[in-house]
């Protein structure tokens, strides 16, 4: 109601004033947005509409008017991800299936640096604190990207790309508080010197409440404070440059359940993991001869997290090597090799978890090769291509694709293929002893325990999808999908057996196996359409459905249920965005998810909504509003506690730049 009153006004303030000028959009065009340049899908630049693949792209604009301040909550923009808020500083994100707390399917990227943690399989989403103002679009793949990116890219890639740092001159300067998001502070100052030398340098902070919890333990406030800086050179010829790096340290509420001997007895700890790092990343390019180029990229990223129960310090060292040659007027050749090691320091702080061994190198390297071929000139495109992996756990792994793209013409392609991924071992799964207190008597207890010999799970992907640009103001993007997978995670038989330390105790202990298989098949639909130039109304609609078996000698119906049941069935969204006279802004969207069958969590609706005015001189008031439609609502689970509730939130930011 209220989008249609406002636009109603838009229109008639628009034909009461013949004579003022419309309000400038910073937003692309549809066609414009077609025809992005994206990186993600072959690590080299490539129109949308020459891309075989689903890829949705986040521009600045987007974030700008999504008026949320985290990483994870942009991505409910994306049709196709499930974003569930576990509670106030945990998140489950998942792409068409395997949606767990630890986002283990999914490889998430900074500039093409990993986050992705190999201690447990995932990524601490609460230290992704990149600064959303200098974000230049973030580039979602939904599918595999095995074959670019390799190991645990295997339902999506994610990919947060900054913005260069000669767009990004000037001061900012950003404050905002709220109900949930207490505090944000943020500074930024960039200078250019031309296309030779331009930099930035940033610092921002963060302090939320928790979310709400029905036995009243408000264990999961956190804070974080991040700065960093990019460093762009560029010479003649192509050459270019970048050194960009951040460090961080907060505290992040924590709550977990353990056993305990000493008195027998399950006990609760609750308090503040402290997590700290930092990262510098080196990048260099330069365009060869005949029109081939190379791109070198190097990082070194530390991790610290002291946790309530442990402690893990990381060091990872990465170098990929990229080049790209035209052979001919058909063939683009792309083919590379990299390598990377990160080692593992555990800190026992707990009788009841510990890893063996207590400290771990991982290693990895991978060659890659894949030929872009056309068929038919500008219409019929064929991408073959594999990369060639080796990890520690598992020894070689082999992740090929083959895709099609057809171009009907210049907006409009219909596309498939067909990738094998592969998700490598976690530390977690390997080498992990978890103990927890089961009853006084006989006095019990059960231990998961990492098993060595667990195995890769791996997934064949069938996709194919449809985008056209229908007219100047509407467009459409279609995929389907059919996923295939092995040996996805379980726990096997318990075994029992009669301990005498530290105390006589009967110990049931189950370990990981690779004992499930699963396929999931569903359809995503992303319509958007610009009626007016004021005017913008997109969303999507997403179906899935998961088929989970155990393989033959495996019997763990509960993890079985556990995959079938965390992904909701059906997610829609529709977001409407209106920009009025007078520099207003105006964006609503409403968001119905399916429930969660495994654990109860029912279906939800709910509304977000955006307004800022945006003052000539570069000053910016904005107040946003989440989850609008009831004082809380559950979006996920957790097995050993009552279930936290998502709260209704406002938040009000300025920012001034200059």
């Amino acid at each position: 109601m209220l989008l249609t009153v406002l636009g109603h006004a838009a229109a008639a303030q628009a034909q009461s004033q013949p004579a003022q000028p419309s309000v400038p959009l910073r937003e692309l065009s549809l066609e414009q947005l077609g025809s992005l340049e994206v990186t993600t899908v072959a690590k080299q630049p490539s129109e949308v509409w020459r891309t075989p693949a689903a890829i949705t792209v986040l521009t600045q604009d987007d974030i700008r008017r999504s008026g949320v301040t985290t990483l994870p909550e942009l991505l409910r923009l994306v049709g196709g991800v499930q974003v569930s808020r576990v509670d106030s500083d945990h998140w489950a994100i998942g792409i068409r299936g395997l949606t767990s707390a630890f986002s283990k399917a999914l490889l998430v990227l900074v500039d093409g640096r990993s986050v992705y943690t190999p201690l447990f399989g995932g990524v601490y989403w609460q230290v992704q604190e990149t600064l959303l103002e200098d974000v230049e679009r973030i580039e979602v793949i939904r599918g595999p990207g095995g074959t670019i990116w390799g190991s645990n890219a295997v339902n999506g890639v994610i990919n947060v790309i900054t913005r260069h740092s000669r767009d990004s001159t000037g001061a900012l300067v950003s404050v905002g508080a709220g109900n949930v998001d207490h505090g944000r502070v943020s500074v930024r100052y960039g200078a250019s010197r031309g296309d030779a030398m331009s930099y930035r340098v940033y610092a921002t902070g963060s302090m939320r409440d928790a979310e709400y919890h029905p036995d009243g333990h408000d264990y999961d406030e956190w804070s974080l404070a991040q700065t960093g800086l990019r460093l762009d050179l560029g010479r003649a010829g192509g050459e270019t440059l970048r050194l960009q790096g951040d460090v961080y340290r907060g505290t992040t509420g924590d709550r977990v359940a353990l056993g305990s001997f000493t008195p027998p007895s399950q006990r609760l700890l609750e308090g503040s993991d402290m997590v700290s790092g930092g990262n510098i990343v080196a990048g260099w390019e330069r365009e060869l001869a005949a029109g081939t180029r190379v791109r070198l990229q190097a990082y070194y990223d530390r991790t610290g997290r002291q946790a309530i129960h442990f402690g893990e310090e990381r060091n990872t060292l990465d170098v990929d090597l990229l080049l790209q040659t035209p052979i001919g007027r058909r063939h683009q050749v792309s083919w590379g090799a990299g390598a990377r090691s990160s080692h593992s320091e555990f800190t026992a702080k707990d009788p009841a978890v510990s890893f063996v061994p207590e400290d771990r190198t991982q290693r990895l390297a991978s060659v890659y090769g894949q030929d872009e071929i056309a068929l038919l000139p500008d219409q019929l495109f064929a991408t073959i291509g594999t990369k060639l992996e080796h990890n520690t756990y598992t020894g070689w792994e082999v992740q090929p694709s083959a895709r099609l793209l057809w171009r009907a013409d210049t907006q409009e392609t219909v596309w498939a293929g067909i990738t094998r991924g592969v998700r490598t071992p976690s530390r977690f799964e390997t080498e992990v002893r978890v103990t927890q207190f089961l009853r006084p008597s006989p006095l019990t207890y059960v231990q998961l325990a990492g098993t060595p010999a667990f195995d890769d799970e791996t997934l064949v992907g069938l996709e194919a999808g449809y985008r056209r640009l229908i007219s100047p103001s509407l467009y459409l993007d279609v995929t389907a999908f059919h996923n295939s997978y092995q040996g996805l995670s379980s726990f096997g038989p318990f075994a029992v057996s009669i301990q005498a330390a530290p105390i006589p105790h009967v110990l049931a202990t189950t370990s990981y196996q690779n004992g499930i298989r699963a396929t999931s098949d569903g359809f995503e639909i992303s319509p958007d359409w610009r009626p007016r130039g004021w005017a913008r109304l997109r969303g999507s609609y997403a179906l899935v459905s998961i088929d989970a078996t155990n393989r033959p000698g495996f019997s763990d119906a509960a993890n079985v249920a556990l995959y079938e049941g965390s992904v909701p069935r059906h997610q829609a969204w529709v977001q409407a965005s209106l920009t009025l006279p007078n520099r207003v802004e105006v964006d609503y969207v409403q968001r119905a998810v399916g429930r969660l069958v495994s654990h109860s969590v029912p279906r939800y609706v709910t509304g977000d909504a955006r307004v800022a005015w945006d003052a000539p001189n570069g000053f910016t008031l904005a107040v946003a509003g989440q989850n609008l439609f009831a004082p809380r609502h559950r979006e996920f689970f957790r097995d050993d506690f009552p279930q936290p509730g998502v709260r209704r939130s406002m938040y009000i930011s300025a920012t001034w730049r200059r």
